[in-house]
């Protein structure tokens, strides 16, 4: 096979002709690195990435034809090749001149493979930025020589630091513009050094660059003498990356899949995310804490006497125990912590704010659980790293919180390792990703605090109260009519005999919820507390009624998830809001439409209907008596 032609600076036809196979050998066993690019708008980003993949011969005849073609009618540069329409794919980006979108790019030289992630430099864009880096071995900051520090370089590098890269290089772009001079970079080199020790950051390599002209990026730079340090290129291809740092660390492995071909082989696979394993090795299942030892190693290419960080892999084991999907194997002398209460950093990706106590789901490794947040220690100030106080936190805020998962997950600090100890946030109805987090560490009281065994459990009070516990949950507007239609069921319920207690939500607000109003956080607290409330009045073998607005539907699916199956029945009271609002009979409405109400339900705050409840009454069509008759008959046929 021939050498990859050095002059012109493109992949030729005769070059896919030849020997493929010869190829993929030469380069199959290269280490990748991933990297980020990142900075302010216009700091060149997409043009540096466009000057590495030209520079590196991966532009084909038609892409480098098709560049030309772009550069003259759309590009930034006066109709000479503008290397960032290679990396700007979306036609509003290349209108614009700006990157939206996270784009990656593949390129490889004799020494290494790379993935570079273009990322977007506004702020608005702040969560595709984190996206990119969430997987990066390195981040290339860039920094328009002309312009210097700014507000974004700053977002950029506290997020680049804070999700634990530690490889950085400052580019200082568009040196071609300041004369190539050396006191302006050093000028800027001192601003983010001072910059950089305030958010922890250790070491970083500065580059004076120009990607326009290919100053210092392949190749040294005839204009800038003065800098002895390496190109970028260099930098790039003698990194270290992520993986084998990784290998020194304990074995970590998160199940992805129980690997069951048939009933003679069962086998455990996942990408082992630190540490070495071999055959023998006694491990531990978490969080169940059963121990075994591995019997093989199995691959797709045959068994191995050892596997390391970044391998994925299947274990058997010697003895049958219980392992699946989301459990982390580790070394049985080496485990990693199992907590359900943490201390974490989240950075808000969200156009909705996030509302404190609201259940959101967590995906951390290959497990997925149900956690609430708290409203935020404090959110930072990216600009003066000050710590504010804050109630919430809105897009693209940072923040640190406590969070409390449903059940205990295997994890690690963040910093230590990232595949343990960083997560996101997903919403439960939209399955949008609201978040993205970082675990410091697990709080005390979750490992001070258990579960203490009783002898008499909820089946023993349901027994002698001879009825099946369960929680009715009225909800509809307000004056639908919820309350109304509750005390009657109650009345009808107590006449037959069963045990019965109505938590109404004007009356819950004197005491339990006295301190809590009516904003979208406030209606989620309000909630949260009373479905705890009614799970413990459900332990004790009653029948608990609920009337409340109850205006989200992800807090109604907050309660149904803490009762048993088929304890938890949704009463939906379908009233028009302007047959409500007719009614008004606490003249709610009218105060609302008048402005002297604020975060009213139907006027200025949403209601989130019911989407299959159990019963539905309308109470247009039927009276209070007829309603309640109706789900009286439903709660005795269940």
């Amino acid at each position: 096979m021939t050498e990859m032609p050095q002059d012109p600076i493109y992949v030729t036809d005769a070059l896919i002709a030849e020997d493929i196979d010869a190829y993929l050998v030469k380069h199959q066993h290269k280490t990748m690195l991933r990297f980020i690019t990142c900075g302010s708008v216009d700091d060149g980003k997409s043009t540096l990435i466009g000057r590495l993949l030209y520079d590196t011969k991966m532009i084909f005849e038609d892409q480098l034809a098709s560049l030309e073609r772009d550069s003259k009618a759309v590009g930034t540069q006066g109709g000479d090749i503008d290397f960032a329409l290679l990396v700007d794919g979306l036609a509003a980006e290349r209108e614009q001149g700006i990157t939206i979108d996270v784009a990656y790019r593949f390129f490889a030289t004799d020494k290494r493979k790379f993935i570079v992630a273009d990322t977007p430099g506004h702020e608005q864009y702040t969560r595709n930025m984190v996206t990119g880096a969430s997987t990066a071995d390195l981040a290339v900051i860039l920094i328009d020589a002309r312009q210097g520090v700014l507000t974004q370089t700053r977002r950029h590098s506290y997020l680049v630091n804070l999700l634990g890269i530690r490889n950085v290089v400052l580019a200082i772009n568009k040196m071609d513009l300041v004369g190539y001079s050396q006191e302006r970079f050093y000028e800027i080199v001192k601003e983010y050094s001072h910059f950089a020790q305030q958010i922890g950051m250790k070491t970083f390599l500065p580059i004076p660059i120009s990607g326009l002209k290919g100053e210092n990026i392949a190749s040294k730079s005839a204009a800038m003498p003065w800098y002895q340090g390496p190109t970028l290129l260099q930098h790039l291809e003698e990194a270290p990356v992520n993986d084998a740092r990784m290998q020194d660390h304990d074995f970590r492995m998160a199940v992805q899949w129980v690997n069951r071909p048939n009933l003679d082989f069962r086998g455990f696979a996942g990408q082992i995310g630190a540490g070495t394993i071999s055959p023998g090795d006694a491990i531990r299942v978490l969080p169940s804490g059963k121990t075994t030892t591995v019997k093989s190693i199995v691959t797709f290419d045959g068994d191995l006497d050892r596997a390391i960080a970044g391998q994925s892999i299947t274990l058997t084991f010697a003895d049958e125990i219980d392992c699946s999907r989301g459990d982390v194997i580790v070394k049985a002398d080496a485990p990693c912590e199992v907590a359900d209460q943490f201390e974490a950093t989240l950075v808000w990706m969200d156009e909705a704010a996030m509302l404190p106590g609201r259940p959101y789901l967590l995906k951390i490794g290959t497990q997925t659980v149900t956690a609430t947040v708290t409203e935020p220690k404090y959110e930072v100030n990216v600009n003066t790293l000050e710590h504010k106080a804050s109630k919430t936190l809105a897009l693209n805020a940072i923040g640190v919180v406590n969070i409390s998962t449903d059940r205990a997950i295997p994890f690690e600090a963040y910093a230590q390792n990232p595949d343990l100890g960083g997560f996101i946030l997903i919403d439960r109805m939209s399955n949008a990703t609201v978040a993205a987090g970082m675990i410091h560490f697990a709080l005390r009281r979750s490992q001070n605090i258990h579960w203490q065994a009783v002898d008499i459990d909820r089946d023993a009070h349901a027994s002698l109260k001879t009825q099946k516990p369960a929680v009715v949950w009225f909800t509809g507007l307000s004056g639908s009519g919820k309350s109304t239609i509750a005390n009657i069921v109650e009345k009808k319920l107590h006449a037959l005999g069963k045990h019965t207690f109505l938590l109404d939500g004007d009356n819950v607000r004197h005491g339990l919820n006295r301190d809590l109003g009516f904003t979208d956080a406030d209606r989620v607290e309000n909630i949260r507390r009373v479905g705890e409330v009614a799970r413990l009045m459900t332990d004790a073998g009653l029948i608990v009624l609920t009337a409340f607005i109850s205006p989200f539907r992800a807090e109604r699916q907050m309660v149904r998830d803490l009762m048993a199956s088929g304890e938890f029945i949704e009463v939906f009271v379908n009233t028009p809001l302007e047959v409500a609002e007719e009614r008004d009979v606490k003249g709610l409405y009218k105060k609302a439409r008048s402005g002297q109400l604020k975060n009213f339900t139907g006027i200025d705050s949403p209601y989130e209907a019911p989407q299959a409840p159990e019963i539905t009454v309308n109470t247009v069509d039927l009276t209070a008596e007829e309603a309640a008759e109706r789900i009286v008959a439903a709660l005795l046929a269940r």
